[in-house]
């Protein structure tokens, strides 16, 4: 079970608010809605219980919605239009058509998921430290160290050698890279920028790695594009993405783990036939 497959009720109405929150703006002044006696409104006599408003409004409210003036009006419009219809539904039976109790009951059970899925949450909450002792090991794991390189590209295993031999005689790389056929990087002195491996096909990498600083390759490398002469201008390590940058999405991520981890104990537990 995923979280997004279980909150698709509340996505709707989301829409559906947010549909409301433009008509309401453009159709009368902002005013937060006043309930009487328990009961927000009523239509055709049938009383909307302020109950219903305050669990819509909460629910927006904890999924970032403002609790202002504009927003209360627009959940009290779009309770009257959902009674409306409503209403209108049952004139015609639907309620009473094969298979409509048991969509409402669908429709309970995914709401008893997400207040199950809320109250996990609250009660085992991702701390600021556990966040960030994740970040820490991931930038750990992926560390890496980023390149700049200059290369030279012909078609030619030939050509290639005549270019390390004019390099071995004192001709400097930037120049030869005018004879590249990466005319991008030739234009620059052949200088491809700062890149981790992955950047590059696995001969050019794999032949990167193994420069020191300064020095290019003496063999001509092969790969799906023709022969290179790479030259290592430098490297250095690769700096992660600030953890400021990346908190929300770890946090969601760990939130995510820890339900599904916590699934899969409850099915575990489960007696399933």
């Amino acid at each position: 079970m995923k979280i997004r497959s279980s909150r698709l009720l509340v996505g709707i109405l989301a829409a559906a608010l947010s549909c409301a929150a433009f008509a309401a703006d453009k159709a009368a002044p902002k005013a937060a809605p006043v309930a009487k006696n328990g009961v927000l409104a009523t239509v055709n006599g049938q009383a909307i219980p302020k109950a219903v408003y305050d669990v819509f409004l909460e629910d927006q409210v904890a999924r970032g919605a403002p609790n202002n003036a504009e927003v209360q009006k627009a959940i009290r419009e779009e309770l009257v239009r959902r009674e409306v219809m409503a209403q209108e539904a049952r004139k015609l039976g639907l309620d009473k058509k094969p298979g409509f109790q048991t969509r409402v009951d669908m429709l309970r059970q995914t709401a008893l998921v997400g207040s199950y899925i809320d109250t996990f949450v609250k009660a085992h909450p991702v701390t600021d430290a556990d966040i960030k002792k994740e970040y820490q090991k991931l930038v750990a794991k992926n560390a890496k160290r980023e390149y700049k390189v200059r290369h030279i590209l012909v078609d030619k295993e030939e050509s290639a050698k005549a270019i390390i031999a004019k390099l071995k005689g004192g001709a400097k790389f930037a120049d030869l890279a005018k004879e590249s056929k990466d005319t991008g990087s030739a234009a620059n002195g052949g200088d491809l920028g700062w890149n981790s491996t992955d950047a590059y096909v696995k001969p050019f990498s794999e032949a990167m790695v193994k420069l020191e600083k300064g020095k290019y390759t003496t063999t001509p490398v092969k790969s799906e594009y023709g022969y290179h002469v790479i030259e290592l201008d430098d490297v250095r390590d690769a700096t992660p993405p600030p953890f400021d940058q990346v908190k929300p999405q770890l946090k969601q991520r760990m939130q995510q783990q820890a339900i599904e981890k916590h699934i899969a104990e409850l099915m575990k537990k489960s007696k399933v036939q």
